[in-house]
């Protein structure tokens, strides 16, 4: 019996709200921010960053809307202090999100202190790379925890097995971020926060040798997995090997979970049909008593892997569908 999923995506950003406003113009904008009492959050002695973004608005675009945010925010600070805050748009103490949709605008502060699907372990890449929220999410909609092995015969530079390793040994998304936008706000408890990472760092378990396992045909791929692999704790236990999944013989009662080619790194439509063919034999034939979790960046492609689906769940992926 075959389960072939089609895995969605997560918040990457968490964004606290303290103003929404009409907005018909930018001066709007410059008005609304000039209302918050930024000292509440920030010194002049800090940096900050605006990041904007319009959809449907007046407004010309969206680094003239962040523009004007940051126009008000240090025209407030010049007043009342004499000197204005520096900005950074690298790495900010405060991160200011402006959001326009229509002629509703919020102005948000980014307590996460940038997105955080960036794990901070994809130190080599390959191209067309899996967001790490979206192989987070295919896990979890996997509902695998560890009772059968994993693999992916199609790594790329290994974001699901990772992923699917942090799953498993309850390590933190966030586990090699330095900071965060909350610990640089006026609240902030350091002991409190010291407590909670202790206890996250408590949880964590070890992954037994040979639970995950990975593969892929392309060498710089699986160079890259394992260069990735070596940057968290316990997921160095993951075996990245250099094979065509044409040349495994069998993945029986195990977990398959994987993001095939959909088209940019496979040329010509008529070889990509071929691959998903093949790649549907293969599930078919030598993969018995395995659940397979495939991610189709091509809907076009699924017909062609010749196994229904037992569900499908919208994902999106770098603006893929």
């Amino acid at each position: 019996m075959y389960r072939i999923n089609y895995c969605a995506r997560l918040i990457t950003r968490v964004l606290a709200p303290i103003h929404s406003f009409t907005c018909l113009d930018a001066d709007a904008i410059y008005r609304a921010a000039r209302g918050i009492e930024w000292p509440r959050f920030f010194q002049p002695d800090q940096t900050f960053a605006v990041f904007a973004a319009t959809a449907g608005s007046t407004v010309p675009h969206s680094q003239y809307a962040a523009l004007k945010l940051k126009d008000a925010v240090v025209d407030q600070f010049r007043r009342e202090f004499g000197r204005r805050p520096d900005v950074d748009s690298k790495q900010p103490d405060l991160w200011i999100n402006l959001h326009i949709a229509g002629n509703r605008a919020t102005i948000s502060i980014d307590t996460s202190g940038g997105s955080l699907h960036r794990r901070g372990y994809r130190s080599h890449s390959v191209t067309a790379p899996m967001q790490e929220t979206v192989a987070a999410a295919m896990v979890r909609l996997s509902g695998w925890n560890g009772p059968t092995p994993l693999t992916d015969p199609m790594c790329g530079s290994g974001t699901l097995v990772i992923e699917a390793a942090m799953h498993y040994c309850r390590i933190p998304a966030a586990y090699l971020r330095e900071s965060f936008g909350f610990q640089h706000l006026p609240d902030f408890d350091a002991r409190l926060w010291q407590t909670v990472e202790g206890d996250a760092h408590q949880n964590i378990r070890k992954l037994p040798k040979g639970l995950i396992s990975a593969s892929d045909c392309d060498g710089q791929a699986v160079s890259a997995t394992r260069a990735n692999c070596k940057l968290v704790s316990h997921t160095r236990k993951i075996n990245a090997l250099r094979k065509d999944f044409r040349e495994i013989e069998r993945v029986e009662n195990q977990t398959v979970l994987c993001n095939p080619p959909y088209g940019i790194r496979m040329q010509g439509p008529d070889r990509l049909e071929d691959f998903y063919r093949q790649f549907g034999d293969f599930l078919k034939q030598r993969c018995k008593g395995s659940q397979a979790f495939i991610y189709f960046g091509n809907r076009e492609m699924i017909k062609h892997i010749g196994l229904k689906p037992s569900w499908k769940k919208p994902l999106k992926n770098g603006g893929l569908d």
